[in-house]
C-alpha cells in the first residue's frame, strides 16, 4: 500500500466520524442584545498556552476595540469538541471560527497537512512567506474549494524536539530508538523520513510510557515539554527543530455573511495574533531552555546535525510524496531563502 493509499484510507475514516458526531458544539454564532454579531472562536488549547493568551485573545481584543459591531466568544480547552468534530462543525456552520493544527486538516483536505512535514520549513519566518506568497495563497484557497472554509492566517506554536536517555546528534542516532510520534498520518510519514521507529502513544500517556520504558523518547514543543514534566523520566533535550507546530485560524461561511469593515476587523486581528503567537513562542522558549539548562534539569543538547536531519527527511519525501502533497511539499521548499 503506497503513502497515498493508506493516507485517504485514514482521511476517509476521520472523515466518516466527524460527520457522525458534527452538530454536538455551539449553534454558532448570534446577535447581543445591542445588535452586535458575536462569533464563536474554538480551540483545543488551555488558557495558558501561547495559542490562546497571545492568539486568540489578541483576536478578540482587536475585533472588539474596532468597534464594528462584531464580539467574539472564545471555548478553549476543547469545549466544543475534538479536532475532528470542530472542523466539521466550522464546516457546517454550527461552529463559525477555530484554531486547528494542519494535520487535523489534512482530514478534511489532505495536501493541507503537508505544512506539518519534517523540515518542509526553515523556522517561523519562512512559514509566513510561503503562507503570503503564491504557493500558500493557492493552498488555501484549495482547502476552501474543498471544504467550504476559510483560512485567516497562519503561525509557528514552536518547534519539535527530540527528547531520549542518549543523545541525539544525527541520523543515526535513532535506529532502534522506539519514538513516540502522535498517529496522525503527517506525524508518522514525518517518522520515517527522520528514520525514526514511531510508536503511537496518545498524549495524555507520553510521562507513563516513557518512565515504564514502553518508548525510549518522543517529540514535542517545548511547551508540551515542559507542560508533562519530561525531565523527571528523560536525560537529553535534543534540540531538532524538526517540524514546526503549525496552527490555522479558520472560519466557516459565516465570513460571508461579515461586512466589508468586519472582515477587516477580522483579518486585522489575525494578523496581529500571528505576530504575537511568533514572538511569545520565541519568548517562551528562550527563557525555559535556559532555565533548564541553568538548572541541570535537563541535559540540553545543541549539537544536532540539523542540517543532516533536513537532508535526508527532504530526499525523503521528494522521493515518497506524489500528485499534490508532493506538489505543495516542493513549493514549499520552493519558497525557501
Amino acid at each position: 500500500m503506497n503513502v497515498r493509499t493508506k493516507r485517504a484510507a485514514w482521511v476517509a475514516l476521520v472523515g466518516a466520524s466527524a460527520v457522525a458526531l458534527a452538530g454536538c458544539g455551539s449553534d454558532g454564532g448570534g446577535e447581543a442584545e445591542d445588535g452586535a454579531l458575536t462569533l464563536d472562536l474554538a480551540t483545543s488549547y488551555n488558557t495558558d498556552q501561547p495559542q490562546h493568551a497571545c492568539g486568540a485573545e489578541v483576536i478578540k481584543e482587536t475585533v472588539e476595540s474596532a468597534d464594528v459591531g462584531l464580539n467574539i466568544e472564545i471555548f478553549p480547552s476543547s469545549q466544543l469538541g475534538g479536532d475532528a468534530d470542530r472542523i466539521s462543525a466550522v464546516a457546517s456552520g454550527d461552529i463559525d471560527m477555530d484554531i486547528q493544527g494542519a494535520s487535523a486538516l489534512g482530514a478534511v483536505y489532505e495536501p493541507i497537512s503537508v505544512l506539518d512535514a519534517a523540515y518542509a520549513f526553515d523556522g517561523p519566518e519562512h512559514l509566513a512567506a510561503f503562507m503570503a506568497g503564491d504557493g500558500g495563497q493557492q493552498l488555501v484557497s484549495d482547502f476552501a474549494d474543498a471544504s467550504g472554509i476559510n483560512t485567516l492566517g497562519a503561525w509557528s506554536a514552536g518547534a519539535r524536539h527530540f527528547t531520549s536517555n542518549a543523545p541525539i546528534n544525527e541520523p543515526s542516532d535513532l535506529a532502534g530508538l522506539r519514538i513516540r510520534f502522535p498517529g496522525s498520518p503527517q506525524f508518522l510519514l514525518n517518522a520515517q523520513a527522520l528514520g525514526a521507529q514511531a510508536t503511537e502513544i496518545a498524549y495524555e500517556e507520553v510521562y507513563l510510557a516513557l518512565q515504564q520504558g514502553t518508548a525510549d523518547g518522543q517529540e514535542n514543543p517545548i511547551t508540551n515539554i515542559d507542560a508533562l514534566n519530561l525531565q523527571e523520566v528523560q536525560d537529553y533535550l535534543n534540540l531538532s527543530s524538526h517540524q514546526l507546530n503549525t496552527n490555522l485560524v479558520i472560519i466557516g461561511g459565516v465570513w460571508n455573511e461579515l461586512d466589508e469593515d468586519q472582515q477587516a476587523a477580522l483579518q486585522e486581528g489575525v494578523e496581529n495574533a500571528v505576530d504575537e503567537v511568533t514572538q511569545c513562542v520565541a519568548d517562551d522558549e528562550t527563557e525555559k531552555i535556559e532555565e533548564w539548562k541553568d538548572s541541570g534539569e535537563w541535559e540540553v543538547n545543541e549539537d544536532v546535525d540539523v542540517a543532516a536531519f533536513q537532508e535526508q527527511a527532504v530526499a525523503w519525501f521528494e522521493a515518497e510524496l506524489d500528485g499534490d502533497l508532493l506538489s505543495v511539499f516542493e513549493s514549499i521548499r520552493d519558497s525557501a531563502e
